[in-house]
């Protein structure tokens, strides 16, 4: 992806958040210079991967395959002294553009559809060796218990949540017609780096093509600053 577009989609998606009466925290809106200047007070920001995230999956059809992230908290398993036991992101997700089917190993989630359009979600149990099962899939949709066939697509309306358990592969994009989606997660702690199973070989983090400066530092180039 270009830089250029990454930093058009972020302000037009503050614009979109704010439409929705969403609020987010004021490192939010920090610029690349107010992240060089930051101290180690904030290293649970960069540690834990808080913030602006955008990814086309390497599909390099962001608008087909793709989705905008905001890492809102999270806690690091990795460090000893990690008290947080949880995360939580807003996401924005497009009519029709896919995140592709994937599962955790660890995580157990909460999707949560905020506003605007509906979220379409197809279950699938995985097998032992990680490939798509045929059996039928145990769903869990605002404190509902239910059964469902393999591939079934759930649809969740504004304020409708589902509960992805680990193991359980899960695809979801926006449907046709209804808007742009407005979505929350809630979960346990969150390792974008090594708690991804995409049933497609896949990378969770784009390349990204340095066309024009930054106007925001995504989750994965705090390094960098």
């Amino acid at each position: 992806m270009k830089r250029s577009f990454i930093n058009a989609e972020i302000v037009k998606n503050i614009e979109f958040i704010r439409a929705m009466n969403f609020n987010l925290p004021p490192f939010a809106f920090w610029t690349p210079g107010q992240w060089e200047s930051a101290g180690d007070e904030y290293r649970e920001i960069r540690d834990n991967m808080l913030g602006w995230d955008m990814t086309d999956y390497g599909k390099g059809d962001y608008r087909k395959v793709g989705l905008f992230l905001f890492t809102i908290r999270n806690g690091n398993l990795s460090r000893p002294d990690n008290k947080k036991t949880y995360a939580e992101k807003l996401l924005i997700v497009g009519e029709e553009q896919v995140t592709p089917m994937h599962f955790h190993w660890a995580k157990m989630e909460d999707i949560i559809n905020r506003g605007g359009g509906n979220l379409l979600v197809r279950v699938y149990n995985a097998t032992n060796d990680e490939a798509l099962a045929d059996t039928p899939v145990r769903v869990n949709v605002d404190a509902r218990s239910y059964t469902v066939d393999a591939g079934s697509v759930i649809t969740l309306k504004p304020g409708e949540s589902i509960t992805l358990l680990p193991y359980q592969y899960h695809s979801f994009w926006g449907e046709k017609g209804k808007g742009v989606c407005l979505v929350g997660e809630v979960s346990q702690v969150n390792d974008d780096v090594n708690d991804n199973r995409f049933l497609e070989e896949m990378p969770r983090f784009s390349t990204i093509e340095e066309d024009e400066p930054r106007l925001y530092v995504l989750c994965n180039e705090y390094a960098k600053t």
